[in-house]
């Protein structure tokens, strides 16, 4: 009967470790598997950091650095009209609403509708930005337009 002063594990269920550099005859003598001297014999600097290359200039530093991202950029998600025409006629689409939806990734915190395709529904459309021929779009269909502040 097994208690808790006397547990133990099932029989193969653990292994025993492998006991490197204890003589020639254990198989794994001598330079204990990891081969003669080099970067990758040498005991706790076997690997380098990560990035370099042996000396040869980095991939890092030979590239050109190029442009700029600015920090405080406003990423927008992007609608197209198309993309509304699957609503019923008088609903409230707004960004949460088309998250809702999984029309929109998370990370956007701004909406701009563009004209591509065509509606045939009235909606009430709540963007931070529209192209000028997806305002025209929305409102022949007999929907409206609110701008969002921000």
């Amino acid at each position: 009967m097994s208690e808790l002063s006397n547990l133990t594990p099932a029989p193969g269920a653990v292994k025993k470790r492998k006991r490197v550099g204890r003589g020639e005859s254990s198989g794994w003598g001598k330079t204990a598997g990891v081969g003669h001297k080099g970067q990758k014999a040498r005991a706790g600097k076997g690997k380098p950091r990560p990035g370099f290359e042996g000396g040869q200039m980095p991939l890092a530093r030979r590239l050109p650095k190029r442009g700029f991202t600015p920090r405080n950029r406003i990423e927008y998600a992007i609608v197209n009209v198309r993309e509304l025409s699957q609503f019923e006629a008088g609903t409230v689409v707004d960004l949460e609403f088309l998250r809702g939806h999984g029309l929109v990734k998370k990370g956007r915190d701004r909406l701009k509708v563009l004209a591509d395709g065509d509606i045939a529904a009235g909606l009430t459309v709540r963007a931070h930005k529209f192209s000028k021929a997806a305002v025209d779009k929305i409102t022949a269909a007999g929907g409206s337009v609110e701008l969002l502040e921000g």
